[in-house]
């Protein structure tokens, strides 16, 4: 994508808002709060992560990241974090979950709120649940659902749409992290379990590379462009969605992408789902398969820079504010 049709692609409605107003929020502004609704956090010598061990898992994602280091990642920006689950083993996701709501507790950390993990088929998840909901802290639950483990169809086995049901009855979200061409089976879930809301991580892993043939041309593509927008089409329209801005620049080759390789996905999500229902994640450390987090901030900030100001605001932070129901 060249530079004219990145611009083309914001929309002459945001063009012409940009051109009246010429504001552009900037995410290092004192006033501008980043609300990172997507922050990994581990240290393997307390937690098992054992997908960091597989021989196909990037070198860099092999060390610890702690507080220190997502601080460290973030300098110059006024964030605050909602922890995301790490994909342990089932044995320590009370583990980990307490300790990520010990932390929120003690307020010393950017990190306010969590999303933990659990398997909604157990059939003590909701037992579990209950240990966590109403506490202030946890606002939802997620299980990876991309993984080689996870069989295609998954997510609408009875067992499994029974335990998302669980979570809206305790007023806890579910986040949807899934393969791209497997987001008409998410809208299928979210229509089962319409008391529950749900978070499209990733913008449903939509790859820039199935937009631009010349972007890293060895590297494999995740899906197709045409199926991905079908499925995100499909979620937006479901009233008990929000979608995650978040993940996808993991996906491009570091060094070698700009942020109109970005944009189509992102310009997608954000026209299907509107204004108020798209939420910023920065998806430390995952993101630096392609960049530091600030590029990945920069890169979005030149995206929906054309776009009114009051929607980059909900971006950043008030979209996530409202529906994860934070005090910040």
């Amino acid at each position: 994508m060249n530079r004219r049709d990145f611009l083309q692609a914001t929309g002459s409605a945001a063009l012409a808002s940009a051109a009246t107003s010429c504001a552009v929020l900037d995410p290092r502004s004192p006033d501008a709060l980043i609300i990172d609704t997507h922050q990994h956090l581990w240290d393997r010598s307390k937690l098992n992560l054992p997908w960091l061990d597989q021989a196909e898992t990037p070198e860099i994602l092999r060390h610890n990241y702690t507080t220190k280091e997502y601080k460290e990642a973030f300098a110059g920006y006024h964030v605050k974090s909602i922890y995301m689950e790490v994909d342990v083993v089932p044995g320590d996701h009370v583990k980990e979950a307490d300790t990520i709501v010990a932390q929120c507790r003690a307020g010393h950390t950017p990190t306010i709120a969590a999303t933990i993990g659990g398997r909604p088929m157990s059939p003590d998840f909701e037992s579990y649940v209950k240990r966590y909901a109403g506490d202030g802290i946890v606002k939802g639950l997620r299980q990876v659902l991309h993984s080689d483990s996870v069989p295609r169809g998954y997510c609408l086995q009875p067992a499994f749409v029974r335990g998302v049901q669980i979570l809206g009855s305790h007023g806890l979200n579910f986040e949807l992290t899934m393969r791209p061409d497997e987001l008409l089976d998410g809208a299928k879930l979210t229509a089962r379990c319409p008391e529950t809301h749900f978070v499209l991580d990733h913008c449903g892993n939509g790859d820039p590379k199935t937009f631009n043939p010349k972007l890293a041309p060895g590297m494999k593509r995740n899906g197709t462009a045409k199926g991905w927008k079908r499925g995100i089409d499909a979620l937006a329209q479901r009233p008990n969605v929000i979608c995650k801005i978040s993940g996808i620049v993991a996906s491009v080759p570091p060094g070698h992408w700009r942020a109109e390789d970005l944009a189509p996905v992102v310009n997608h999500c954000l026209d299907s789902f509107g204004p108020h229902r798209v939420v910023f994640g920065g998806d430390w450390p995952v993101c630096l398969l392609g960049s530091p987090v600030r590029g990945w901030v920069e890169a979005l900030k030149q995206i929906i820079a054309a776009r009114p100001l009051a929607d980059q605001r909900r971006l950043w932070s008030g979209n996530a504010i409202r529906f994860y129901r934070l005090a910040v």
